[in-house]
């Protein structure tokens, strides 16, 4: 009994810091990022984290679940409840829905090992190397935190205002929350973004806003995809394709950011997924989850946009924006065909350059 105490207390205290923190209310512009974190720590982490663990395994509504989130937080609910038996059994049915999976691994060594002797912490196995659980526990927090603040299908991000009618749909990237939203051009809406799906992804080793070759580091900015790699022309590490972006683009040249090879790309054959920042800067899903997306994904259209922290808007705030955008539109088209100069370059910053001109 003293041991499975001792596990709860470890694995809860684990994640408390970050994969139960309480969602602030909606706001006109929600940003995922600003949400507050619930800290518990030491003796009493079990007690403070029951209460919002009981509302992280209620599933939110969504079109799509994908990856192990739904199982995790299912395993770390039995651990709070000290069910280990029943968490152990929700472990190993999810090795066997993916094998390669260390994660899962780890937690199933610590439930076996609290059955022999009391446990501190997670990763208790005294071979198990300090960097390798930091990872583990890093992937745990995120993916617990993506699953339970997935964005209301009432909410749009931002930066999807207008999307050309071929373009099916869009990719979003959030760099801090190590996640990857998916949505629909709606034209039955007017070209509404429609939430399909979102996804874990790892990102570069030293984390997002790449300005050199070889800093491993995402960058951000407003991408598109400009071919599709096969897993028969790519080594292990791509896994099961790639699809690159054209980073840079024009306005990363012209902020001085270089480097090459920023891809979408799955995981080596006997790895599931990897820790949020493993990369060399490319967006790296697993496997399964990149062939979902792979589905969706039209080279030289679809918008892969990456921002340190999405900006969520509600339909009515979106809609605002979007007939403000398209009114601005409207008013530069006009003066452009008054033919009166002076009305058409109020439109320019004097800074403005393109296709050799200047303001």
């Amino acid at each position: 009994m003293f041991g499975r105490q001792l596990i709860l207390l470890g694995l809860a205290a684990c994640l408390a810091g970050g994969a139960w923190a309480k969602p602030g209310k909606s706001q006109k512009i929600v940003k995922k990022s600003s949400r507050p974190a619930a800290v518990a720590r030491s003796a009493g982490a079990a007690a403070l984290v029951a209460a919002p663990l009981a509302a992280a395994t209620t599933a939110p509504v969504t079109l799509s679940d994908s990856g192990p989130e739904p199982q995790l937080a299912k395993i770390f609910k039995e651990i709070e409840s000290n069910r280990l038996d029943s968490a152990l059994q929700l472990t190993e049915a999810l090795l066997r829905q993916h094998p390669n999976y260390r994660l899962a691994h780890l937690i199933k060594g610590d439930l076996l090992l609290a059955r022999t002797r009391p446990i501190n912490g997670f990763g208790a196995l005294s071979q198990a190397p300090a960097d390798k659980v930091a990872d583990l526990r890093a992937e745990a927090i995120v993916r617990l935190n993506g699953y339970r603040e997935k964005p209301e299908t009432r909410y749009i991000p931002r930066y999807l205002l207008q999307m050309q009618p071929d373009q099916r749909f869009a990719v979003i990237v959030d760099t801090k929350r190590s996640r990857l939203y998916l949505y629909e051009n709606d034209l039955s809406n007017g070209g509404r973004p429609r939430f399909v799906a979102d996804y874990y992804v790892s990102q570069g080793k030293l984390g997002a806003e790449k300005l050199s070759e070889g800093d491993k580091k995402t960058p951000v900015g407003v991408y598109h995809v400009t071919s599709s790699l096969p897993r028969q022309k790519l080594a292990d590490l791509y896994g099961s394709g790639a699809f690159p972006i054209n980073y840079p683009n024009e306005w990363d040249k012209r902020q001085g950011r270089g480097g090459s090879g920023i891809w979408l790309h799955g995981t080596p054959s006997d790895t599931f997924s990897r820790p949020p920042k493993a990369s060399d800067g490319c967006v790296v899903l697993t496997n399964q989850d990149l062939d979902a997306v792979a589905k969706t994904l039209q080279v030289g259209l679809t918008p892969v946009i990456i921002s340190n922290s999405v900006e969520w808007l509600s339909l009515d705030d979106w809609t605002k924006e979007r007939n403000e955008l398209n009114k601005a539109i409207d008013n530069w088209r006009a003066d452009w065909e008054s033919l009166d100069t002076d009305r058409y370059l109020k439109h320019y910053s004097k800074k403005f350059q393109a296709i050799g001109q200047n303001f």
